[in-house]
């Protein structure tokens, strides 16, 4: 009896981590990096040499194919945040700059997606939680000055961190296309940057 007790509790244990792990990769970036990462044929299996089944479905390497997840959720913030601010933005400089940043990175999203497909990349379905929190912050604040200002700062924010991505993708790439997309795609987003900066009076 006290055997049967024992494996009962162990089991319910088993399920109770299990309940948590699956729920902590709940974010929507880290569920396709583990989506990826499963996709790579394992050691063992490369030791065993079966890696015939997962090298035909494989993606390119772990680390390139979390850059394209990384670009892939900023250039979904970019367009989400835009919006927003398409609706919301009281200054037309703004305004405009809202309009472009839907147009451009919905097509480069939509590049991305291509890509990805041939290269049986997973991107992310949604927003990371990070990116939906930068979201809801910016939904919660009326037209205004104020909202002008946050809107204004997260794109000087996610802008730098995309300039950042892409410039280290066009040298540490490994994937040929994705090095040609980083490539391409840089000089759209620091004009971006550029943009923004000039619009909130920086340098």
């Amino acid at each position: 009896m006290k055997k049967l007790l024992s494996i009962l509790v162990i089991g319910c244990l088993c399920v109770f981590v299990a309940c948590n792990s699956s729920s902590s990769s709940s974010n929507s970036t880290d569920s396709a990096k583990d989506m990826n990462d499963s996709m790579l044929p394992d050691s063992n299996s490369m030791n065993n040499g079966d890696t015939s089944a997962k090298m035909s479905s494989a993606p390119v390497s772990q680390e390139d194919a979390d850059w394209a997840v990384d670009i892939a959720n900023a250039g979904m913030t970019e367009v989400e945040l835009s919006k927003v601010a398409q609706t919301k933005a009281t200054n037309p400089r703004l305004k405009s700059f809202a309009d472009m940043m839907v147009t451009d990175h919905s097509k480069a999203n939509d590049q991305l997606k291509q890509l990805a497909a041939a290269k049986n990349i997973t991107l992310p379905a949604d927003l990371s939680d990070a990116s939906k929190k930068k979201l809801d912050n910016l939904n919660k604040k009326d037209a205004g000055k104020d909202f002008d200002k946050a809107y204004m700062d997260d794109m000087l924010d996610g802008h730098k961190n995309a300039v950042d991505k892409l410039t280290k993708g066009t040298k540490d790439l490994q994937d040929a296309d994705l090095k040609n997309f980083a490539t391409q795609t840089l000089p759209v987003v620091q004009m971006h940057q550029d943009s923004i900066k000039a619009i909130a009076g920086k340098k």
